[in-house]
């Protein structure tokens, strides 16, 4: 691919980015099953199998999302839904990113189509798994999670007037057969009034992601307040610090109003090597 060669690809929208997904799993498909055949002729006589430990509950139902695997046992409660806030980029209060090209990646720290921007911060990996309580908390597979966050200053991709003409840190991903996405994105600000937080949208599917009216659930992620303390420390969270002063997660008018404490993530790594947070989502 020469330099400009992508440039004609960003008008096709959401459509355009799912029949490419769905061309490159087939060529990997083909391109696995000849490596599993050449492993088998020259392989030893060991085999090591890994299983994951399960997941702990719940996530949401959808035709076109399957579930592959069962929750472990306890509670299979819904994540409480919440509102998507005044800046969801989906449609349904302005600006629309889910009819854009690209918008289907793990990496969304930078601008796609013709805005060029890169939201600079402590490095962020976002994990969640999406479970199916309709079916006792099994993985929902092949469903779709929009994900959105503020940048390190508080403000929102398309709606802040500094960063009105981005669109960074904002992109979907499919659940694959754990029900898991991962976005590799910053550690967002704490902006007056609200606790730290990351909002996302679980749909039926990555096609019908683009229309903001086949949601089939809304809710955010609440940042627990120890990494918010460290990573505000660091340089470019400045105004982070008095604004989570002047917050608490009960106080806060979307966790507050509910079990909070069942949207909070779970947070590690360090500053330096950049962080992980993961959820589990029941639907």
């Amino acid at each position: 691919m020469h330099s400009h060669d992508h440039d004609d690809i960003f008008d096709r929208g959401l459509q355009f980015d799912l029949s490419t997904l769905l061309r490159r799993r087939h060529l990997l498909g083909l391109l696995a099953g000849a490596g599993v055949a050449a492993l088998a002729g020259c392989g030893d006589d060991t085999t090591t199998t890994t299983t994951a430990a399960a997941e702990p509950s719940t996530a949401g139902t959808s035709a076109a999302a399957t579930s592959t695997s069962t929750s472990a046992s306890g509670s299979c409660e819904e994540i409480p839904e919440e509102t998507a806030g005044p800046y969801p980029g989906d449609g349904s209060n302005g600006a629309n990113i889910l009819t854009e090209s690209g918008v289907v990646r793990g990496d969304i720290r930078k601008s796609i189509g013709s805005a060029s921007g890169v939201a600079d911060g402590v490095p962020l990996t976002i994990t969640l798994t999406i479970q199916d309580t309709s079916a006792s908390c099994a993985a929902l597979a092949g469903a779709a999670v929009y994900l959105w966050h503020c940048d390190r200053d508080g403000n929102y991709s398309m709606y802040s007037e500094s960063i009105a003409d981005e669109n960074y840190l904002r992109g979907v991903q499919e659940t694959d057969a754990s029900g898991k996405v991962t976005f590799t994105s910053i550690f967002p600000a704490c902006y007056s009034g609200r606790w730290p937080h990351i909002h996302f949208e679980v749909y039926p599917s990555v096609a019908k992601a683009a229309d903001s009216g086949n949601k089939i659930a809304t809710s955010q992620l609440a940042l627990p307040a120890d990494a918010c303390d460290t990573v505000y420390a660091t340089d470019g969270y400045s105004r982070s610090v008095s604004n989570l002063k002047q917050v608490s997660l009960d106080s806060d008018n979307v966790f507050g109003d509910d079990d909070g404490a069942r949207q909070v993530g779970a947070v590690a790594g360090s500053v330096a090597s950049g962080l992980t947070v993961t959820l589990t989502v029941p639907v």
